[in-house]
């Protein structure tokens, strides 16, 4: 019967087709999968790279600007030393370190600074704990002037209002540059003096 060998030769001519159709869709899904793969390992970099810049943000914004914060909020002219993230080991307890993201340091007086890309309370609590351990981690700043500064790109108010309870300067992006944004409420009170030995 010509119809059923005709029948056939479609199926058989059909099934080769949908054959062909399989293994060209499993080539089209292993090259997207190999695609998608390559493309999740490039946004796996981009955002290893973004992650970077952030962690940078101390010594590419905050650190050229602390001089002239020193200089125009303060009146320091003269920085003897200037380090960025200067890694301390405390010095009573030794399994203790410490990163400090930029200090400055005058004659009588250091900035430390500390940086965030977004700033948390508990980052400026960490921050209020160091403060009181300063001469622990570095005593060769003993008898100097502490200015200590917190900085980030953006601040909300209430971040900046639990800096200024701690007499701790708030410095973040302002109109054209950083700025310390708590400096009218503090004035120099943020400024940490040093403790006078009893007589």
């Amino acid at each position: 019967m010509p119809e059923i060998a005709e029948v056939q030769e479609r199926v058989s001519d059909l099934e080769a087709v949908l054959v062909r159709f399989i293994v060209r869709t499993e080539q089209i899904l292993e090259r997207m999968e190999i695609e998608a793969k390559r493309d999740r390992r490039e946004w796996n970099k981009r955002w290893g790279e973004l992650a970077n810049r952030l962690g940078t943000v101390v010594e590419d914004i905050v650190a050229p600007n602390i001089s002239r914060i020193a200089q125009d909020y303060f009146g320091l002219l003269e920085i003897e030393d200037f380090m960025v993230r200067r890694k301390v080991r405390h010095k009573r307890d030794r399994a203790r370190r410490r990163e400090f993201d930029v200090i400055a340091v005058g004659e009588d007086w250091v900035i430390i600074n500390e940086t965030k890309a977004t700033p948390r309370i508990e980052y400026i609590h960490d921050f209020v704990k160091a403060l009181e351990e300063i001469e622990d981690y570095l005593p060769e700043y003993r008898g100097k002037r502490i200015i200590p500064i917190f900085a980030s790109l953006y601040m909300g108010e209430d971040v900046v209002n639990y800096l200024t309870r701690h007499r701790i300067y708030a410095m973040a992006m302002g109109d054209e540059t950083m700025d310390l944004l708590n400096f009218a409420a503090l004035g120099d009170e943020g400024v940490r003096r040093p403790r006078t030995s009893p007589e």
